[in-house]
């Protein structure tokens, strides 16, 4: 079950973010609220990003019921999501919703919409040149899921990392993921740089790959969901099943499958993207009244999802 914990501070998040929805309609000179938002993120693709839009059209529709919300996939594509911001600059957006393709290669492109009068504001990733950013902290949240993975194999064995794009979520959740491994001196990393694309289909390819170079895998961790499950796709079809696979996000998918039999994936670090992307547009709309943030980089905490506590967990609020 949901931990008492865990339960209260979502409850706390949620009375937070509705009464700064409260506070930013009552307050904002209706001149400051905007009347166009774009917001792009890495790829419609994948269902992480469902909730995460929604809350950050949520936001903005209570505080702005008019404003014109367009939402754009980049595909993990730098060019494509470079050229949609130059799109919503032309089309005068002025609140800029940035799920970045390349936490600093993006830089370029949000200092041309900040230079056009944009407030830009980074969600589950950093983006460079960003005026505020709200994220899970990951790197908290790779250490949780591969120090329970080291200890599931009683801190030996062999230990896989699939990577993924040059986005600091990722970045951080491996290096979380390294320094739990770091406590475990008789595990050994056979592989950390393989991009799995945040995908299901770029799991399965890369396992692929890694189960015909390695004939004994323990403990696998990828980078998120998606990547975790190609994984154990692929290591069924291999008919390899000697391993736990781990991941990142919480996502409905991955909890529904920590409680059927015969799974190979064991455990993964929450996130909350639908309050991440709210609370994320609620401090864009409160820069854009002129306010002053006690903090521009805000990290959510994480907690983990296990075969043991998933039959009562609800993964990803959508309001």
């Amino acid at each position: 079950m949901m931990t008492k914990t865990f339960a209260l501070r979502m409850a706390v998040l949620a009375l937070t973010s509705s009464a700064a929805v409260m506070a930013t309609t009552q307050t904002l000179p209706a001149q400051t609220l905007p009347e166009r938002v774009g917001i792009t993120v890495g790829t419609l693709g994948n269902p992480f990003f469902v909730p995460l839009v929604k809350g950050a059209e949520d936001a903005v529709k209570a505080a702005a019921p008019d404003a014109d919300v367009t939402v754009v996939s980049a595909d993990y594509d730098l060019n494509k999501q470079s050229s949609q911001i130059d799109s919503f600059i032309a089309s005068g957006v002025t609140l800029l919703v940035l799920n970045a393709v390349d936490s600093e290669a993006v830089g370029p492109a949000a200092k041309r919409a900040k230079d056009a009068g944009m407030t830009v504001v980074a969600v589950d990733v950093t983006a460079a040149g960003a005026d505020l950013a709200v994220r899970t902290d990951n790197t908290q949240a790779g250490r949780i899921t591969c120090d329970y993975l080291a200890k599931a194999i009683d801190g030996k064995g062999d230990f896989i990392i699939i990577n993924g794009p040059p986005v600091s979520s990722i970045i951080d959740r491996v290096t979380g993921c390294k320094e739990a491994l770091a406590a475990y001196p008789d595990i050994n990393l056979l592989s950390d740089d393989q991009d799995g694309k945040a995908s299901r289909d770029g799991g399965f390819q890369v396992m692929q790959g890694l189960l015909t170079r390695f004939p004994k895998i323990d403990a696998v961790f990828g980078a998120n969901d998606p990547t975790a499950i190609g994984a154990e796709l692929a290591a069924k079809q291999f008919n390899r099943t000697e391993m736990i696979i781990g991941g990142v996000d919480g996502s409905p998918d991955f909890v529904d499958a920590l409680q059927k039999d015969g799974t190979l994936l064991v455990a993964s670090a929450s996130q909350d993207p639908y309050g991440m992307s709210k609370q994320a547009a609620e401090l864009g709309l409160k820069l854009m009244a002129g306010e002053t943030l006690p903090e521009t980089d805000v990290l959510l905490q994480t907690e983990l999802v296990t075969r043991d506590n998933a039959a009562g967990w609800t993964p990803w609020a959508t309001q």
